[in-house]
């Protein structure tokens, strides 16, 4: 009896849908995943940029603008549109946010010293245009340059009767500042030797000595106020191979210090070195201090 022949297997060409359908699930995860990400950082990053405005505003450093500012902490606020805050009135409604920056993050501490830059300008213009002053902005302070050609004689350290009037006009402008003031002397690298001073650095020295003296009892200064240096040839301006340069570097220099920092920690030095005895005393213990 003869066998049946089976039929050849039937071919599913539709197989391919199954790993389609597998892959278009899980990209769809993906980006749903991504979506849902980027939502819930958004608010994140919109209350971070808001306590960045509010801190930077309170230092000066970025210009105001228009832009408002939402005043809810749900509300998302949009990273493409971050400005600075207009006016103090939202400032205040938004520290409820972000408490005021102290410590370090304080205003350029040269800051005061632009009033008097301004007030001395105009006070010396003259001196200014002879080029015999020079004013300008230094790290430590503001730096008042008063020249040989305008203020002394040569290899002396006594002024010029003729600059008496640009003196009273810049010790007016300082008299009423309480800023310290370093009176610094220099010198070119010419050697000097005579019957007054047998190097530069005595040159440097006296004049910067005198000038003091000057401030002290003719425009009644507080002594408090003042310090004097020479530091002869080695702090030139410009170079000393040329006349002009070494006219430049015989100056005397008035530098009107910063105002102190005083959200700067004080620094003690191991074992309370640089410490005064009474702050040792009050900085030690009970049972150590004297009845």
């Amino acid at each position: 009896m003869r066998r049946k022949r089976r039929g050849e297997a039937h071919t599913n060409h539709e197989r391919w849908l199954v790993s389609y359908a597998d892959f278009i699930t899980l990209l769809f995860a993906f980006f749903v995943v991504l979506y849902a990400s980027s939502q819930v950082d958004k608010r994140k990053v919109g209350k971070l940029a808001l306590a960045i405005q509010v801190a930077f505003q309170q230092m000066g450093v970025f210009d105001t603008s228009s832009t408002q500012i939402p005043l809810s902490d749900s509300e998302a606020l949009p990273f493409s549109k971050v400005q600075v805050v207009e006016n103090n009135e939202r400032t205040s409604d938004m520290e409820r946010f972000v408490q005021p920056m102290k410590g370090m993050l304080t205003p350029p501490a040269n800051a005061p010293l632009k009033e008097i830059q301004s007030e001395l300008e105009n006070a010396l213009a003259p001196e200014i245009q002879k080029q015999v002053v020079d004013i300008k902005a230094r790290r430590e302070g503001l730096v008042v340059s008063l020249r040989e050609v305008g203020f002394y004689e040569s290899g002396s350290a006594q002024m010029r009767a003729s600059s008496k009037g640009a003196i009273d006009r810049l010790a007016a402008v300082l008299a009423a500042r309480a800023e310290a003031l370093r009176i610094e002397g220099h010198t070119d690298n010419i050697p000097i030797h005579n019957s007054h001073f047998a190097s530069n650095w005595e040159l440097s020295t006296a004049r910067a000595s005198e000038l003091i003296k000057l401030l002290v009892e003719r425009y009644r200064f507080d002594p408090a106020r003042l310090s004097a240096a020479g530091y002869a040839e080695f702090h030139p301006v410009s170079s000393n191979d040329t006349a002009e340069g070494r006219a430049r570097n015989r100056r005397v220099d008035i530098v009107i210090l910063n105002p102190p920092r005083l959200d700067l920690p004080a620094i003690e030095a191991p074992g309370g070195a640089g410490q005064s005895p009474a702050q040792k005393e009050a900085a030690a213990p009970p049972s150590a201090q004297k009845p």
